[in-house]
């Protein structure tokens, strides 16, 4: 029986509305695409309105929050759904309905949020926080280059402007190297002035802070936390992506990283549970399912382990999402997300969350900017490693990178 004239018929917002009242099962695309509305639409369309400042709440400890927290917000957003606005191919007319709709959104946000005369220009150079979402604005953009073709010459110029103003900021040793990085690689690759030296000293410092079998530090030390996956892993991909083409001094180090890549993304799969659920391992752990942005970058750039396929990890990430997001308590009753991993739990975000940094959780849906067509999302459903061990299933055993 087919669903899909169901779908259409929900218009625009009822991607999001799915729920058991309806006769038929959704597709793992429809919850992700569920997933992302409700994310996206208190973000895009508030900013897009002028309004993001004045509706969206800031719920943190410290004062401070409200100076970063709208940057982060559609930094991380977009940072996630990037690939998903530069896509061409759908799996129906109101998936493309709702991308067009947000795509416009999109456009406007970035207006507002780089206009110095509009009440939402956003904070790039004050404080050091700006520095990190710069960055991961910067990294949608490199994502979506239908999004930076779309802007007018006016708000290109005022994001270049926003993003130039962002290296008064010195960054951190440690991952924070990489947000410095990943501005100056957007400007390599549309075509603007770079600095060189701000990704050389990132990517170097990193094949220091390497530990073997797929694992960074995060600076000289080893943390037991999903920050390779925050941050680390995705950023040297995406970098290294961008830069080789121009700088072919890297392509040794480009192999080196992917291969790395490729086991962090075997060990992440092997994180998730039988019932979606992962170790509740180290800080910054309320980003929810945005622990695995490193195991979606692969999937979306085909650079999965040869023994994991695109299914099973479409399977496991859905049950991440959906345990991720199923208690109520997720967003308050307005749509904005709350700290927290299983609902509302503020005691777990540190100094530094805010409703803001939630949405770094969008990450987790990068694959969407595979087509329908594509076997991540047309093969049949499988079994993830911890589902098949736990199955009783026998499996190949497992082994370190080197």
């Amino acid at each position: 029986m087919n669903r899909r004239p169901f779908i259409k018929s929900l218009g625009l917002g009822g991607v999001a509305a799915f729920g058991s009242f309806t006769p038929y099962a959704p597709t793992n695309r429809q919850i992700w695409l569920a997933n992302l509305d409700k994310l996206a639409k208190p973000v895009l369309e508030n900013l897009a309105n002028d309004t993001l400042k004045t509706n969206m709440p800031v719920e943190g400890k410290t004062k401070d929050r409200p100076e970063y927290t709208h940057l982060e917000a559609i930094g991380r957003l977009l940072a996630g759904i990037c690939p998903w606005l530069n896509q061409t191919e759908f799996s129906d007319d109101a998936e493309k309905k709702m991308r067009d709709k947000y795509f416009a959104l999109t456009l406007k946000a970035l207006d507002n949020a780089t206009n110095p005369k509009a009440k939402d220009f956003l904070n790039y150079n004050k404080g050091a926080q700006p520095v990190v979402d710069a960055s991961f604005l910067a990294n949608g953009l490199i994502r979506a280059p239908k999004v930076w073709e779309a802007l007018s010459d006016t708000v290109k110029n005022n994001v270049v402007k926003a993003f130039l103003s962002s290296r008064a900021i010195r960054p951190g040793f440690n991952n924070w190297l990489l947000f410095s990085a990943m501005i100056e690689t957007f400007f390599a690759k549309y075509g603007y002035e770079y600095d060189r030296m701000r990704i050389d000293y990132a990517l170097r410092q990193h094949e220091q802070w390497y530990k073997g079998d797929g694992i960074y530090g995060d600076g000289p030390n080893f943390h037991w936390d999903y920050y390779n996956s925050y941050v680390i892993q995705p950023y040297l991909y995406d970098i290294l992506e961008a830069i080789v083409p121009k700088e072919k001094v890297y392509e040794k180090m480009a192999e080196d990283v992917t291969k790395r890549a490729i086991r962090y993304a075997a060990i992440q799969e092997r994180l998730i549970s039988p019932e979606g659920t992962f170790p509740i391992i180290g800080r910054s752990i309320a980003y929810r399912a945005g622990a695995f942005q490193h195991l979606a970058n692969m999937a979306l750039v085909k650079k999965l382990p040869k023994e994991v396929t695109p299914a099973q990890v479409r399977s496991a990430l859905t049950a991440v999402i959906q345990r991720t997001t199923e208690s109520p308590d997720t967003y308050d009753a307005k749509g904005w997300l709350q700290i927290g991993v299983h609902g509302h739990q503020p005691a777990i975000g540190e100094t530094y969350i805010s409703t803001g940094s939630l949405y770094l959780c969008a990450t987790v849906l990068l694959p969407l900017g595979l087509p329908a067509s594509n076997p991540f999302w047309s093969a049949p459903a499988t079994d993830w490693t911890a589902k098949k061990v736990w199955g009783g299933k026998d499996i190949p055993n497992d082994h370190a990178l080197y």
